[in-house]
Order: C-alpha cells, then structure tokens, then sequence
C-alpha cells in the first residue's frame, strides 16, 4: 500500500469513526475466513459493520477524534465493529463471542465514553432502538384499546339484555 492508499484508509476511518454511534475493538486471532463472513453478515443484518483495520492507520485516524481514549486498545490483531444505533454493534459482537472464544472484547467507545469489556457487554443487554420505538407504540396504544372496550362493553350489553327480554317473551 502506497502513501497516498495509507492517507485515504486514514481519511475513510477517521469519517467512520466521527459518524458511529458506537465502536467496539476486537481481537480475532485465529478465526477462519468461513467465522469472518458469518459474523459480518450478522452484523450487516442489523445496519452494523464489522472491519479489520491496520493498527498502526486506526490510531492515526483516531487523533482529534471523540474516540481517541481507545487508541492504547489497538495491539496484535485488531478489528472493530461500529454502528449508528448505539446497542447493535455491540449486542451482536457480544452475543457472537459467547458463541466462539477466538473473537475477544477489549472494549469500545460511544461518544467520548470509553467502555471496557463489561460496559459493552452491559451496553449489549439493552434493547435496540427499534424495540424501544415498539414498546413505546405498545404502551401508547394500550390505553385507547381499553377505552374503546369500556365504551363498547354498555352497548354490548344492553344488546345481551334486549336479547334476553326478546327470547323470554318469545318462550312465554
């Protein structure tokens, strides 16, 4: 790779790195290329995306950024997993290391909050922004379909009740 190929990787990460939500740092030694593929498709699946980045250009393209604190993370064989929504990247990485011990949280960034392991792995366990948005939706319709069963239930039944009258009168 040439200089002017090095300055563009830098320039790519640094805009990656100041438009992501989240960033969390893995190691992958010894992964195959078959773990690879799978765990970037999942990743792509929920909007995320999964990268091996060259440490050496990663810590260049973290100067003057938010996510500078975790510079000292890039060592041995690196790749991180960044996202818009602040909980997908990290919930799919951790759910996956769970899975294969070869794929190591080190830690990660949101914002210019730097997160060690377990604050990923916490940041995992809550619910995406889409769940968030349904149980919102949930909870706002709730309260009109119970109105709509009280305002119903009267006219069900006088309904029952007239239903009744008619048929004891029919009997008698």
């Amino acid at each position: 790779m040439d200089r002017t190929q090095k300055e563009e990787v830098v320039a790519t990460l640094n805009q990656v790195i100041s438009n992501a939500g989240v960033i969390v740092v893995t190691h992958y030694q010894g992964m195959t290329v078959a773990q690879m593929n799978d765990l970037r498709v999942r990743m792509s699946d929920v909007g995320a995306n999964f990268k091996v980045v060259k440490n050496r250009l990663i810590k260049l393209a973290l100067e003057g950024t938010d996510a500078a604190g975790i510079t000292d993370l890039f060592q041995g064989p690196a790749a991180i997993a960044y996202s818009d929504d602040p909980v997908a990247a990290p919930k799919i990485v951790a759910g996956y290391a769970k899975e294969n011990e070869k794929l190591v949280i080190l830690g990660g960034t949101m914002g210019s909050t730097v997160l060690d392991p377990n604050g990923v792995k916490t940041l995992a366990e809550l619910p995406s922004l889409d769940e968030l948005r349904g149980k919102l939706v949930g909870m706002i319709q709730t309260p009109a379909t119970r109105i709509a069963g009280v305002l119903q239930a009267p006219a069900g039944q006088l309904a029952r009740v007239m239903n009744a009258y008619a048929t004891k009168s029919d009997a008698a």
